[in-house]
C-alpha cells in the first residue's frame, strides 16, 4: 500500500491529535518518526518531527479535513 505524508508535526502530541481527527473520519493513519527523538524527548534538527501518513487513495480527503482546522492545517506537506 502506497502512503502519502499529509502533515508534518513537531512532536508527538500534535501528531496524535491529527491522527485522532483523521481516524475518527475513517482514515487509517501511520505515524513515522525517528525513535531516538521520542526516547529522549528531543525536538531539534528533525528529531521531534513526526510525519502523518495515510493511504494514497485517501490523501486528498485527509488534506481537506485538515484544512477545516486552520490551526493545524498549516503543517500539511
Amino acid at each position: 500500500m502506497e502512503l502519502r505524508t499529509v502533515y508534518t508535526a513537531q512532536g508527538h502530541l500534535v501528531a496524535e491529535v491529527i491522527k485522532g481527527k483523521l481516524e475518527s473520519a475513517g482514515i487509517p493513519v501511520l505515524l513515522d518518526y525517528e525513535s531516538i527523538g521520542r526516547i529522549y524527548g528531543l525536538t531539534v534538527n528533525g528529531l521531534g518531527e513526526v510525519q502523518v501518513k495515510v493511504p494514497e487513495g485517501l490523501a486528498e480527503e485527509a488534506l481537506a479535513l485538515l484544512k477545516e482546522w486552520p490551526d493545524e492545517g498549516d503543517g500539511a506537506g
